[in-house]
């Protein structure tokens, strides 16, 4: 009995775990992907050089007046409190990188 609630235990977490790493990855924007040219990963990438020992709490690719009109957008989760930082799709410059909900740094 022991054995099979042990089992049972470790397949729920198994299940649980990937499903938060589906939901992870998972975000709005997906249908321009094809016509970005900097990665998700790259953006996420200078995304948090930006914002050092930050912790991206949502993430979406979206078209926005600015750069090449594509931008990735993060909301990161700071020790100083949240940020947005939007980094262009096709050149992978930073848009923004501002306080949430300021529109200036």
């Amino acid at each position: 009995m022991k054995l099979q609630t042990v089992i049972t235990a470790t397949a729920i977490a198994v299940a649980v775990g990937l499903s938060l790493a589906m939901t992870a990855n998972a975000f709005d924007g997906q249908q321009y992907l094809k016509v970005a040219k900097v990665s998700l990963q790259q953006a996420r990438k200078i995304a948090l050089r930006v914002s050092p020992g930050g912790r991206i709490v949502h993430q979406e690719l979206e078209t926005e007046k600015g750069g090449s009109g594509l931008r990735y957008s993060f909301d990161v989760a700071t020790a100083k409190g949240a940020r947005e930082v939007g980094v262009d799709a096709k050149s992978g410059a930073v848009l923004e990188n501002s306080k949430e909900g300021s529109k200036g740094d």
